[in-house]
């Protein structure tokens, strides 16, 4: 039996609206994922999540794995750490390798500002801490060299016991010429076919790897292999768009190159996305689930999310700002503490924790209720409605 069901694709473009059962319950797609770094969604208490309309959390392998250590082996799981009972996904730790390793060498974060932003100067080029092999990966951390490969990882993932896993890969540099990134996707690949074998559970999805950078040849080729495997789901990853300081319009060539080698009838995920165009634009090229840490890490430092856009909220214009965050909404801060922007932007400036709180339910909510109405739009036919009308707010 299939894992995933498209319940009703968009006439107009390549939207689709799913329903992806897990051991753990359904997520209806299209979905926001919200990131739980460390078997935790930070700021918010566990009972609070279900009213925020999240469905899916992802955690973090790499930092799991770190922190756990010999405990990996006794672990209880994520579920019962986390007090969730909902779907969870966790990474492969591919990310760390770019991340510690050229992210640092080049200078590039995960939430780089765009290359046009003032903030973008501030970041600089650090010490590599990867050694990449074509067996595995070596990361240099305070306790020496730790090695991670895709079979520890997959043992890993079983061991935190998420609904859906994801094979071992590595995510190249935007920096990176065709050669590297060539020679990288082979490893992405032949680890790709090592994570199914390693596999020993049967009541987890695997979701397999699309990478191949920039490249148009080499993304389709990546996302033909990958397509082929037996996976059950397929994510999409690399650091492109915005998120590295690229042009958007990047993100946007992977998937026009790489979705249509992926089956129709798997689900696919793509990986670190997660601004309101960003998932508009990779909702009409036929993406069903996101992960973005922009909702929760953005609230801790007072940014605010809404129809009309970002704003933060520390900002002097809105003390005595008896406005609502956001006018109807219908998430804790709004709607049963019906906290005003000027009581926030007084929670930040006295360095009162409640503040994060506030902001990160909020921000959860907003983003959750957004792909609700997404998906209900192409239920109803509208989604391209939906689109140009939300769009058209955004300040």
């Amino acid at each position: 039996m299939s894992n995933f069901e498209v319940v009703k694709e968009d006439s107009k473009t390549h939207a689709r609206a799913g329903v992806l059962t897990t051991s753990h319950g359904e997520v209806k797609t299209p979905s926001y994922v919200v990131v739980g770094t460390d078997a935790a969604v930070r700021c918010v208490p566990p009972e609070e999540l279900p009213r925020t309309k999240t469905q899916l959390i992802i955690a973090n392998t790499y930092h799991l794995w770190k922190t756990l250590g010999k405990k990996l082996e006794t672990f209880e799981g994520l579920h019962e750490r986390m007090k969730w009972n909902g779907p969870l996904m966790t990474d492969s730790g591919g990310f760390q390798v770019f991340s510690f390793g050229f992210g640092r060498e080049h200078g590039l974060g995960k939430m780089m500002p765009r290359t046009s932003d003032e903030g973008a100067k501030n970041f600089k080029t650090g010490e590599n801490l990867v050694r990449v092999m074509n067996d595995g990966v070596y990361f240099l951390t305070e306790e020496g060299e730790k090695y991670l490969d895709a079979e520890t990882s997959i043992h890993i993932q079983e061991k935190l016991g998420a609904d859906i896993i994801v094979a071992f890969d590595e995510p190249t540099s935007p920096l990176h010429d065709h050669t590297y990134t060539k020679e990288s996707l082979v490893r992405t690949h032949t680890w790709a076919v090592r994570s199914l074998k390693a596999r020993t559970r049967k009541d987890q999805m695997m979701y397999g790897v699309v990478q191949g950078g920039a490249f148009e040849d080499l993304r389709k080729a990546s996302a033909e292999f990958i397509g082929k495997q037996p996976f059950e789901g397929f994510a999409i990853g690399g650091s492109y768009g915005e998120s590295m300081g690229a042009p958007r319009e990047q993100m946007l060539s992977v998937l026009k190159w790489s979705v249509p080698y992926l089956p129709k009838e798997k689900p696919r995920h793509l990986l670190g996305i997660g601004r309101i165009e960003d998932v508009f634009d990779a909702v009409e090229l036929g993406m069903d689930t996101f992960d973005c840490v922009i909702p929760t890490r953005e609230a801790r430092h007072g940014s605010i999310w809404t129809a009309k856009g970002r704003v933060d909220i520390r900002k002097g214009i809105f003390q005595n700002d008896n406005a609502p965050l956001e006018e109807e909404c219908g998430c804790i801060a709004c709607g049963e503490r019906k906290i005003t922007r000027g009581e926030l932007r007084d929670l930040f400036k006295s360095k009162n924790m409640e503040a994060g709180h506030l902001a990160t339910v909020h921000n959860i909510y907003f983003f959750n209720n957004l792909l609700e109405q997404i998906r209900n739009s192409i239920l109803k036919g509208e989604f391209s409605k939906l689109k140009s009308r939300f769009l058209s707010n955004i300040s």
